[in-house]
């Protein structure tokens, strides 16, 4: 490929906002995932450690964690309100940024050892909360992407409706 041919490549990834895909399944499948976790494992467990970080309603936030990280998860994976969704997901990750993670740093991979059983990781720090809030808002102030619902709907939008104005053989 030519300099030119890889210029007009970038210019369509980027113009059609390609380039933000990646992140959007990304985030969407990591926000998912946990949510799915947290809810296999018993979201009570979840509302004992809520608890300890001494939220209010620790049942109740639980609940609306779970819920907001599997169904927003899922809605950013599809690419559905993904500005809607992307502030209450920010508040999740700063609240586990805060008071979960900070105490250990910035790093998140802290190895501690390996042996026989593979590799020993220690406390986790802040590092992928600020990786999940980089790319929520790169996909929220991104503007829609390819293959998501948001565009679809967006299109669906400018479509002008059709209205039949005069009856054609009558």
């Amino acid at each position: 490929m030519t300099l030119t041919r890889l210029s007009a490549l970038a210019r369509t990834l980027t113009d059609d906002r390609w380039t933000l895909l990646p992140l959007r399944l990304i985030a969407g499948f990591g926000f998912a995932s946990h949510g799915y976790a947290k809810l296999a494992r018993g979201v009570e467990p979840f509302a004992a450690i809520v608890a300890a970080m001494d939220l209010p309603a620790p049942l109740t936030f639980a609940w609306l964690t779970v819920a907001l990280e599997l169904l927003g998860g899922i809605a950013l994976v599809a690419g559905a309100f993904t500005r809607l969704l992307s502030p209450p997901l920010v508040v999740l990750m700063l609240t586990a940024a805060v008071r979960v993670h900070l105490p250990y740093g910035f790093s998140s991979v802290r190895l501690q050892g390996f042996g026989a059983a593979g590799a020993k990781f220690g406390p986790v720090g802040y590092e992928l909360n600020l990786l999940y809030i980089a790319a929520l808002v790169a996909v929220a102030f991104g503007g829609t992407t390819p293959l998501s619902v948001d565009r679809w709907r967006a299109r669906r939008r400018e479509r002008p409706a059709y209205h039949p104005t005069s009856r054609e053989g009558a």
